[in-house]
């Protein structure tokens, strides 16, 4: 085809279309003036309609459990949830942590199959079996393509019916929850929920945590007679949601269930939380922390209370997200934290809701008054309409997100039936929070939010935090582990370590440094007497990451004298030049940093008796060691340029095996440090390190020779 006719073709068809889109547009082509002017707003939101689900079905099965079915046919899919009343609030006084390893163990051994097999036969499928423990339930769940419904429920019914709870996996769950709880108790995070949950309930279960102490004292038993008293077919709540029958359900749930029966077990019941008439502080005493975390709130109502969905509507407005009030006041009006957020917690018993930030510990006065006021603000006046129908267009706008697939749709369900919210409350969750008004949501704010009787944790510094805090209100003074302080606690103590120092004598030691049981490097130290003193060096490397070089020198009365350390941490470098003299450190540190290697000076006072933090394996063989033994240590960090308090606390015995042999030795956890530390120190002299362990962390420290 020549190119001037395929020109004139293409501008033919242009001018065709551009006249047909104009008669679109103009129906009247003779008058301009008739045009249609282009829309300058959008057009109205339309009605929230009602979520839409499959009419639910509803069984008995012949042993007593409670089946609820969400039939989908439209993708090959299946979840099941199984829950029980059997939380941690079910776990007698003393055996805190037994609901959550028994769930932890469930998986680990049931009916023929080992833990290897149980998690062959599912990762097998492509699909997921785990089990869980909250305040008030123990769930069991399952996603599976629903060809594999068989083995889904064959799994579910070993699990939950015949669970064997080997005594190794036993042995491995303990270990596992006691290194989380260890990293627990030295989260701020996490200590000031466990502080909140604990004095807002008082002596109810809710209360309760778990401890190293109770932890360390369950046993298989327990764990076995839990199970069998907890997790009872009357009672329980079986939720399956996806591609599959009613009939099919009873048919595989029978077979999976076959011989599982019993009566229900005893329900709960649950003490209403102490009334408090005034705001109260406890201030849980961290030191050396440079921000604090805080906590502010107070119990609420029962999970069916019809307050419910105006208080989530005030809550969004409040805390809900990084566009809610106390997100834009405490973060971006003063730069006083990364974020601020509410919420509200729903249990079985009493709820409650919840404010909590993170702040330098410069400002923690300053910001928690204006969290307290933020709290006030909401119950005290109508919320603008442009903030209420941001809110609720989130809330509303979100929740399909939260039921889009199987596993969802059983997870919400179960929550609906367990906490005994109405038949309707899936369905008319968007409509009931979209028709709240300003009214509803101040009134619901003011009866579910009460900053005058708020309960307010905040985890930090004690000796900077409470001459800020008392000015508030009458603050209560907790150590990490709740027990009671005074103010004159908050003094660091002076005075040297009762130190057996015949038993300082020259040594070497080499460890193998390695994670997940897999070598990754290597420390070696070695104690030297020198003239008037000792000489306390330390070699390190971690892969690439790590490598450094320590000395220590101080005198034969412990005091230090002077520290090196050099070496290059992920490859910035690292140095620490430090002289101790007349009860002073002065000196500089260059420590690695996210914007690189930063140098900074080293000048402080210390109390008498203080020591290096370097100093601590250093000094274990000359401590007196033995069953219960707490040794106090005022320690100083010369990278923080800081002085803190830590504890050396023997807590048990163990028999210890590593590459130098097998060994009876004190277990001694190490609290106060940046994270908790396990060490494991021979039980007869002469006392060596043989283990260390870090919490939180695979990595171990094992002695060689």
């Amino acid at each position: 085809m020549p190119t001037t006719f395929r020109s004139d073709l293409a501008m033919r068809l242009t001018l065709t279309l551009a006249a047909a889109t104009a008669a679109l547009v103009l129906p009247n082509a003779g008058s301009a003036q008739q045009t249609a002017p282009f829309p300058t707003s959008p057009p109205p939101a339309a009605p929230v309609k009602p979520a839409t689900f499959p009419p639910f079905q509803e069984a008995v099965l012949a042993n007593g459990v409670r089946v609820v079915l969400v039939e989908r046919h439209d993708q090959p899919v299946l979840s099941l949830s199984l829950a029980f009343p059997a939380g941690e609030s079910y776990a007698p006084a003393g055996k805190e942590g037994l609901a959550n390893m028994t769930a932890a163990l469930l998986t680990k051994g049931a009916g023929t199959r080992s833990a290897e097999e149980i998690a062959s036969a599912i990762e097998g499928v492509g699909g997921t079996l785990e089990a869980s423990a909250g305040l008030d339930f123990l769930t069991v769940e399952t996603d599976v393509l629903s060809g594999d419904a068989p083995l889904a429920f064959a799994l579910l019914g070993d699990v939950v019916a015949r669970p064997t709870f080997p005594e190794k996996e036993v042995e491995l769950q303990r270990t596992q929850t006691l290194s989380a709880l260890q990293l627990d108790l030295s989260a701020p995070s996490r200590i000031a929920q466990r502080t909140f949950r604990r004095v807002l309930y008082g002596q109810s279960p809710y209360a309760r945590s778990a401890t190293p102490a109770s932890v360390r004292g369950l046993t298989r038993a327990d764990l076995v007679q839990f199970q069998a008293t907890r997790l009872r077919p009357t009672g329980a709540l079986l939720v399956v949601a996806g591609d599959i029958t009613m009939a099919r359900v009873k048919q595989l749930a029978a077979d999976a269930f076959k011989g599982w029966t019993g009566p229900a077990a005893a329900r709960l019941t649950l003490p209403a939380p102490p009334a408090r008439t005034a705001t109260q502080i406890v201030l849980v005493n961290r030191p050396a922390s440079v921000q604090a975390n805080i906590l502010a709130g107070n119990a609420t109502w029962s999970a069916a209370d019809p307050r419910f969905y105006a208080a989530t509507v005030a809550n969004k407005v409040l805390g809900g997200g990084a566009d809610a009030r106390l997100f834009d006041v405490l973060r971006e009006k003063h730069g006083w934290t990364y974020g601020a957020y509410s919420n509200l917690a729903r249990n079985r018993g009493i709820g409650y809701f919840q404010a909590s930030t993170e702040v330098r510990t410069e400002v923690a006065d300053s910001a928690l008054v204006e969290l307290l006021a933020q709290l006030k603000r909401i119950g005290a006046e109508p919320v603008p309409a442009t903030e209420l129908d941001a809110a609720k267009n989130a809330l509303v706008g979100s929740f399909p997100l939260t039921i889009e697939t199987a596993g969802q749709v059983a997870s919400q369900v179960s929550t609906m039936k367990l906490l005994g919210l109405p038949p309707d409350y899936l369905r008319t969750y968007r409509t009931r929070l979209a028709a709240v008004t300003a009214a509803q949501a101040a009134a619901a704010a003011k009866s579910t939010i009460r900053p005058a009787q708020a309960l307010v944790v905040v985890v930090g510094d004690g000796a900077k935090l409470y001459p800020k805090l008392k000015g508030i209100a009458p603050v209560t003074l907790v150590s990490v582990d709740g027990t009671p302080m005074s103010p004159a606690d908050l003094e660091v103590k002076t005075g040297a370590l009762d130190l057996d120092l015949s038993k300082l004598v020259a040594r070497t030691d080499s460890f193998a440094v390695m994670v997940q049981g897999n070598p990754l490097g290597f420390t070696r130290t070695a104690l030297e007497k020198t003239p008037g003193g000792y000489r306390y060096t330390d070699q390190t490397q971690i892969a690439s990451l790590v490598q450094q070089s320590t000395t220590l020198a101080f005198s034969d009365r412990v005091e230090m004298q002077s520290l090196t350390q050099t070496g290059k941490v992920q490859g910035q470098d690292t140095k620490v030049d430090v002289a101790y003299a007349g009860g002073h450190a002065k000196g500089s540190a260059t420590i690695p940093s996210p914007q690189g290697a930063k140098t900074t000076a080293v000048d402080a006072t210390l109390p008498a008796g203080a020591i290096d933090d370097n100093a601590v394996q250093a000094l274990v063989p000359a401590m007196k060691w033995a069953p219960g033994a707490k040794f106090a240590l005022t320690i100083f960090s010369a990278s923080k340029n800081a002085v803190r308090p830590a504890t050396l606390t023997v807590t048990g015995t163990d028999k210890v095996t590593v590459p130098a042999g097998t060994f009876d030795a004190y277990r001694a956890e190490l609290a106060g440090a940046d994270q908790p530390i396990t060490m494991y120190v021979t039980a007869t002299a002469p006392y060596r390190v043989v283990k260390i362990a870090v919490a939180g962390s695979p990595l171990e420290i094992v002695l060689v020779k």
